[in-house]
């Protein structure tokens, strides 16, 4: 009794023991193929101890002990690790216990151990953690996968496995794949369960998923306890489980779940890696195991295929002949040789073991308890960094760590469980994500994690479907969906209260009603109105009774604004809406200008000088040809001008002869016809349609006013008002129904009512139905939304009836619905035209302005050009004549044609063509005869010589 005492005292002192902070502060990275260029050490120890510290009899401790048999012995044959220098391990047994654990744990540390490797559980990987930093011992753990395992918290601690933080991000990207936003979480309670699913549920957040329950399994629970368990979570709503247990316990979980009828269809069923592990380990795993675990998605640690793990996995038939493999196998092996590896490099740079007593651990203020046998080893924190820079490639793959102490390339098999056993459906890595490429492959591609980067192939759910399921259903706890619905006192067609179940009735209802008629389940639901009856309701606040779950859901006539969404889903919406002004007409007076109404001031004065310009562009091209378009300069103005506007009417008199003036003035007189046709038809609609006019031209315009604003109550556009266009709140009039619209509009301003109203597209459309066309909207509408269903974050529901929402549009029963209960017909225009806004400007027209003088150019230059060319022909006589009146000077007989005269330019234009042609005409028989006799006395010439 009284040594049984001592043992509890004395962890209970271990546990009190300050640590020391040793943690490392320089890098030092090491490759293990350069060991063999360091300097011998002269003197080394016969042998080194390393501890081992796990629970034998349990799944990865009947696979991790012969591996550790293995490598022990592999290190110790191997000649050019540790050379002269065995290798011994000191076995302990954890038990399962926290306590035992901790006693096992100062036993290894009296045999003046260099490093531990263990435990597996990461509970007790906590506990023996504080021992590791007093001591400076490296406690490498091959089975702790606790995310919370810091090594700012524990700076001898160093984890040769993957780290569960890696594993919860792949199940949350395989969810965000699926498209599930809300799962259950069945854990065991202890260190690695909670902190393992606190970080699942960090990852969801960022990808606006959650988990919706956590239901925690107390350690070694019975049977009886999980069955509870699990008939609780499957009242709730959401049928995604991710189960992370231990692997010696986990099948329970699914063995009740098989009773209670959850792994059927609909249901989906997520497993960490404890299940391979499990499944691993069996020498043999029967048809009954694996139909319960039918349709489960699990994960398991990766591993390169190489030669290595090969002849390991050939090995384990001779070591363990009746014990299942398991990745943990691989890592307890890894971890002896990184462990034979790191000493190899701590004795050749002249290291030496020492070990030294340890003062904390004498100050025991009278207690009988003794742990002056524990020593600190003095070069832990050297060997500890030494581990850390350690480069190689083992069973596991490539054994190298990264600035947080985890391995590096984390990656893991995603498995799909049937009926012949496990099928590799993908893998998942930090480095690419989802992939049905082995992740080896990918890490010489650059990093991409991208939504559209995500595959696998195809999984058989649970229930031997493929489809996968939809995640949720209706919770079978008695509670059917809380629908709130305003209840309207105005605009009662969209909705209102009914005396007949189901209580609500509206176009709004029947919209609801038939999406949810269209979901593939039954979906249980009773209305519940809001409001008093006496005035319609504030939207706002029955969307914050959503956000506040007092509703389910909120359904009837809510607008889609932008505050709104911040705090509820809302559906696809039903009906375009948007807000628009009504104001008061009156008949528009007669105007003794309404002919200049038809063309804006730009029109009139752009085809005026188009007139003047094309008059001028025919008289150029005509001048010379034409006698109607020659004579003294004051009536070829005249001519100009009147040719000009009598082209408006087709009743010009003057006849055009060239063929370039032709050509324009057809293009021209077709410009004209559109012109005439256009003014015309937009006269006879100023003339002959009732003009109306408002003294509120839109919104901008009764901004800037003074005057009082009507709005419905309890919708959100007096908030938009007053946030967005910056209204006072004084100048907004509350209005209860459509009777209290009238009367306001109809007062007016003067009278105690308001000078226009600003509400939403559908209701005015009712409510101008009841005007007498003494009232119309004003303006354009100037904010573009819809109406949609409330529901609360994240909720499915709002998936599905968005869908279900598309389908009664495609399919046209919105229509149908919509001319149930709205169909009005308006036997006058509802919105007031504005004449300038039906005025003719000048981009409907500048296409034919554009044609017109493209034409007009290129006969001009045209003609130009042929002025030029007779102008060159006629320059060489007038040279001639001129040099024979004077006398020639040396200097100037070798000079040819002289430079062109403006002057005598403008005289060869002048001129009537047929004088040009006479002209020519004249000078080529002239330039005949000249050439004619200067032959002729050459041949006589040549006669008198010979």
């Amino acid at each position: 009794m009284v040594k049984a005492i001592r043992v509890v005292l004395l962890c209970l002192s271990v546990l009190w023991v300050v640590p020391k902070e040793c943690a490392c502060r320089s890098n030092f990275s090491r490759n293990s193929s350069s060991t063999s260029s360091l300097p011998p050490l002269p003197q080394r120890p016969s042998s080194v101890n390393v501890g081992a510290l796990f629970t034998y009899d349990s799944f990865i401790g009947r696979a991790a002990k012969p591996a550790f048999k293995a490598a022990m012995d592999d290190v110790n044959a191997d000649q050019t690790v540790l050379k002269g220098i065995k290798l011994n391990i000191v076995f302990q047994d954890s038990n399962c216990s926290g306590f035992i654990g901790t006693m096992g744990a100062l036993q290894l540390m009296e045999n003046k151990v260099v490093a531990a490797i263990g435990p597996q559980s990461s509970g007790i990987a906590h506990m023996i953690s504080y021992v590791s930093n007093e001591l400076h011992v490296p406690l490498l753990s091959f089975g702790a996968t606790d995310p919370t395992l810091s090594s700012l918290q524990y700076p001898y601690f160093l984890r040769t496995t993957q780290n569960d933080y890696f594993q919860m991000h792949a199940i949350a990207d395989f969810l965000s794949y699926s498209g599930w936003r809300q799962v259950i979480a069945i854990f065991v309670d202890d260190e690695c369960g909670r902190n393992g699913i606190s970080v699942l549920g960090d990852v969801l957040a960022k990808k606006r998923s959650r988990i919706s329950y956590k239901a925690a399994i107390t350690p070694g629970a019975d049977s009886s306890s999980i069955k509870d368990l699990l008939v609780s979570v499957n009242l709730m709503e959401s049928r995604v489980f991710v189960v992370h247990v231990n692997p010696d316990s986990g099948l329970n979980v699914f063995s009740m779940a098989k009773s209670l009828g959850m792994m059927g269809s609909g249901y989906v069923w997520i497993a960490t890696d404890w299940l391979p592990t499990a499944m691993d380990s069996m020498e043999h795993v029967d048809s009954d195991t694996m139909d319960l675990l039918q349709g489960v998605v699990a994960f398991r640690h990766y591993t390169i295929e190489s030669s290595v793990k090969r002849q390991f996995m050939a090995r384990w038939k001779n070591l363990r002949p009746n014990d299942g493999f398991n990745s943990y196998a691989m890592y307890a092996y890894d971890s002896v040789w990184l462990v034979a590896r790191a000493l190899d490099v701590f004795f050749r740079e002249n290291n030496k073991i020492t070990f030294s007593n340890d003062p904390n651990l004498h100050k025991t203020n009278g207690s009988t308890i003794q742990l002056s046998a524990l020593s600190v080893f003095n070069e832990g924190e050297k060997f500890m960094k030494i581990i850390l820079g350690m480069n190689h490639t083992g069973v596991t793959g490539l054994i190298q760590f990264d600035s947080d102490r985890n391995r590096v390339n984390p990656a893991y098999e995603v498995l799909n469980l049937e009926g012949t056993g496990p099928r590799t459906v993908g893998y998942w890595s930090n480095h690419s994500g989802l992939s049905v490429v082995h992740p080896e492959t990918l890490y010489s591609k650059p990093p991409n994690t991208s939504t559209a980067n995500q595959r696998l192939h195809g999984i058989i759910w649970p229930g031997e479907v493929t489809k996968p399921p939809r995640g949720w259903v209706f919770p079978n706890n008695g509670k059917p969906l809380r629908i709130g619905v305003p209840n309207r006192v105005s605009y009662t067609d969209y909705v209102s209260k009914d005396k007949n179940p189901p209580g609500v009735r509206g176009y709004c209802i029947d919209v609801f009603e038939a999406a949810i008629e269209l979901l593939p389940y039954p979906v249980p639901r009773t209305y519940i109105l809001y409001g008093d009856g006496k005035r319609n309701p504030s939207y706002d606040n029955l969307v914050n009774e959503v956000v506040a779950d007092n509703f389910d859901v909120a359904v009837g006539d809510i607008t889609i604004v932008t505050n709104r969404t911040r705090y509820v889903d809302f559906t696809q919406p039903f009906i375009e809406s948007g807000l628009v002004v009504v104001a008061p007409v009156k008949e528009a007076k007669s105007s003794p200008w309404s002919f200049l109404k038809p063309f804006t001031i730009e029109m009139w004065a752009v085809t005026g000088a188009f007139f003047l310009f094309v008059g001028a562009m025919v008289w150029i091209l005509e001048h010379r040809f034409n006698q109607e378009f020659r004579g003294p300069p004051r009536r070829q103005l005249i001519t100009i001008f009147w040719f000009s506007f009598s082209t408006m009417f087709f009743s010009h008199r003057e006849n055009t002869v060239s063929s370039l003036g032709r050509l324009v003035l057809i293009i021209w007189l077709f410009v004209v016809l559109i012109i005439n046709s256009s003014y015309t038809a937009s006269l006879t609609s100023i003339l002959t349609v009732r003009q109306l006019t408002s003294r509120i031209e839109g919104i901008d315009s009764l901004v800037t006013s003074n005057e009082p604003i009507g709005v419905q109550d309890g919708t959100f556009a007096r908030n938009y008002l007053i946030n967005e266009l910056n209204i006072l709140p004084s100048r907004i009039v509350p209005l209860k129904d459509e009777e209290q619209y009238l009367s306001a509009l109809r007062r007016g301003p003067k009278a105690g009512g308001v000078a226009a109203i600003v509400d939403e597209l559908p209701y005015i459309e009712v409510l101008l139905t009841n005007s007498n066309c003494k009232f119309r909207t004003v303006g354009q509408e100037f904010t573009r939304t819809g109406w949609g269903f409330a529901f609360q974050r994240d909720s499915p529901l709002a998936v599905d009836m968005s869908t279900a929402i598309l389908q009664l549009s495609e399919e046209g029963e919105l229509e149908k619905i919509h001319r149930k209960w709205l169909n009005y017909k308006h036997e006058c225009s509802m919105q007031i035209s504005n004449s300038e806004d039906s005025q003719l400007s000048l981009k409907s027209f500048w296409g034919l302005f554009l044609i017109c003088g493209i034409s007009c150019f290129m006969a001009l230059t045209v003609f130009f050009w042929r002025v030029f060319w007779q102008y060159q022909r006629l320059l060489p006589e007038s040279a001639d004549e001129e040099r024979a009146g004077e006398v020639s000077e040396p200097s100037r007989s070798g000079r040819g044609l002289r430079a062109p005269s403006f002057k005598e330019l403008i005289k060869v234009v002048d001129k009537r063509e047929a004088e040009i042609k006479e002209i020519l005409k004249q000078k080529s028989s002239k330039k005949l005869k000249t050439t004619q006799s200067a032959a002729g006395t050459s041949q006589s010439q040549h006669g008198e010589i010979t």
